[in-house]
């Protein structure tokens, strides 16, 4: 989640994998893939930047995942329609 502030100044953390779309006009508009529309205090750059931290941040946890042995990761296929 990030954290970004309304134009009254109030905070509140929404998930940036709902967004679809960020726009300045001149204010800030997030338009998430339901189509709410939250404008907020911050640029366009600073939100990318927001979202671009806490992707970084997700993957850097991810990493300090204890590896599990015996479990190793595999793509996981689909059937063939034809039975092959």
């Amino acid at each position: 989640m990030i954290v970004v502030t309304r134009l009254n100044g109030t905070r509140f953390a929404v998930n940036p994998d709902i967004i679809e779309r960020i726009h300045e006009s001149p204010d800030t508009h997030l338009v998430t893939l339901d189509g709410a529309t939250y404008v907020v205090r911050e640029s366009l750059a600073e939100v990318v930047e927001l979202i671009a931290n806490y992707r970084a941040y997700i993957l850097r946890r991810a990493q300090d995942l204890p590896t599990v042995t015996g479990y190793p990761l595999s793509l996981v296929r689909t059937p063939d329609p034809d039975g092959r």
